[in-house]
């Protein structure tokens, strides 16, 4: 089939790569000019595990890119819309991207085209959706509109897509049905898994894609439940760990008798800093408002997004409590984006920590695998130090965080890293470590949910330090107090 994909964020280039990869010819369309031309040369913007693969697989043959939407559209059998639909101040969806799409190509749509929403939107947007191209020279009955909600997570993004729990197919006609089971035949019948070139599945397991078919407004439903009840699940469980910590007990074990319970499962029961990202913050918030919006108060998605950031300020006060005031203690600081394996600092607990860190007057030295050159944007307004690895960091600092799970963090030289260590205290907000192995490695030793160490804040001791003499780099000009030797400034 021929598709176009408008929009190459996350979502779109995911799903421009993967649609050419089983088998579609594919044009992905983006208004970034020069954003397209990279892409055209195969240079991936995003940082997503097979996605710069897939790319180079498919560029230049099912795959291309363009700024000319109208072309594309009347090229087109279906027309996916993967724009932004980011939350105005007071929490609902910013549709803006989404009308200025639909103004742009409704004059073009003359030739039998489905219309799909991909973005995640409110209830209802499908039918706003057909009334905005008819209202912008869209001929009636040439159209049609559906909604096909993404279900991918930043990191695995590309496997969920190939290797998806469930498509959801919102369409209210049967050419919306009839086009979008067109679409997912590839991985509906199987067909995909059985190419010998086609991604592994990560579970090992090849099986038919399952599609579920509901109306425009269940799919778009679907989407915002969904993310709703994953947040709080996550923000259940943070408080939770906070009776955890209170009594003494161990919320890893409580976790896992309870997602031992089919009826609840295991899957985002990991206490830790909250939730961030692109999608669940906005789309508590949006899902919260279009409650509102239709007379229904929602009070539990409030609380959800209360816990959440609660939860920071919560970690931020238990290092207080423990090394004394913030101000000129330096804080080593291990993961800066949202979650592991992404490069995004959208909503990230991590940033939202540095920066009240910093305002309470603390040092800063931080450290994420990918995640740097994103973080030094958001945060171009803090004193910030930046390390090139994980021990730098470490290198004279009153204490140390662990803010994202990244797999490299949970396997420290912890050797080393205390002897780098002004005093040898960590605070894990992702419960990589074990309290005994920390103990047994000399370390005070605070994760979430788990019991903290007794013991009051450690005199301050001299590090032996193996940090290179151009570990750091400045950012700002600011002055900052106890900059210790090794760092290089920019």
């Amino acid at each position: 089939m021929h598709i176009t994909v408008i929009g190459t964020g996350y979502v779109g280039l995911v799903s421009a790569v993967c649609l050419a990869e089983i088998g579609h010819q594919v044009i992905a369309v983006d208004s970034d000019t020069k954003k397209v031309e990279a892409l055209n040369r195969g240079e991936c913007p995003i940082y997503e595990s097979l996605a710069p693969e897939l790319l180079q697989r498919h560029n230049g043959k099912r795959l291309r890119f363009s700024s000319f939407a109208r072309s594309a559209v009347t090229a087109s059998d279906v027309v996916f819309l993967a724009v932004g639909t980011p939350p105005n101040a007071d929490g609902e969806a910013d549709l803006s991207q989404l009308k200025a799409v639909a103004k742009d190509v409704a004059p073009v749509l003359h030739r039998s085209t489905l219309i799909v929403e991909k973005s995640t939107v409110p209830v209802c947007t499908c039918d706003a959706l057909h009334e905005m191209l008819l209202r912008n020279g869209a001929q009636a009955g040439w159209f049609s509109v559906a909604s096909n909600p993404e279900f991918l997570r930043e990191g695995s993004a590309v496997t969920d897509f190939l290797y998806p729990d469930r498509i959801v197919v919102g369409a209210d006609d049967d050419f919306g049905r009839f086009l979008l089971r067109e679409v997912y035949r590839p991985l509906t019948s199987g067909s995909y898994y059985r190419n010998e070139s086609a991604v592994p599945c990560p579970t090992g397991r090849r099986n038919k894609a399952n599609l579920l078919l509901t109306s425009a407004k269940s799919a778009e439903l679907i989407k915002h439940a969904s993310n709703g009840f994953l947040a709080t699940k996550i923000s259940y469980i943070n408080a939770v760990a906070q009776l955890a910590e209170a009594v003494g007990a161990n919320i890893d074990e409580v976790s896992a008798g309870m997602g031992s319970d089919p009826r609840i499962g295991s899957d985002f029961l990991r206490a830790g800093v909250g939730y961030g990202g692109s999608c669940l913050p906005k789309d508590v918030a949006a899902f919260q408002a279009v409650s509102s919006q239709r007379g229904v108060d929602f009070p539990l998605l409030r609380e959800v997004a209360r816990l959440n950031q609660e939860q920071r300020s919560r970690f931020v006060d238990k290092i207080r409590r423990f090394v004394g005031a913030l101000a000129g203690k330096r804080i080593g600081v291990l993961g800066l984006s949202f979650k592991e394996d992404t490069d995004d600092v959208r909503e990230s607990p991590a940033l939202a920590i540095v920066r009240e860190l910093v305002r309470q007057g603390a040092q800063v030295c931080a450290h994420d695998p990918v995640a740097m050159d994103k973080a030094r944007i958001v945060l171009s307004d803090q004193p910030i130090l930046y390390a090139h690895d994980a021990y730098d960091a470490a290198c004279g600092c009153d204490a140390l965080l662990i803010l994202t799970g990244w797999k490299q963090f949970a396997k420290l030289d912890l050797h080393k890293l205390h002897s780098l260590m002004k005093s040898p205290v960590i605070f894990d907000g992702r419960n990589l470590y074990l309290p005994e192995e920390m103990a047994a490695a000399g370390f005070v030793y605070h994760s979430v949910g788990r019991k903290s160490p007794a013991t009051g804040p450690l005199p301050r001791t001299a590090a032996t330090s193996h940090a290179s003499p151009n570990a750091l780099v400045r950012i700002l000009p600011a002055p900052i107090v106890h900059v210790e030797p090794t760092v290089a400034r920019g």
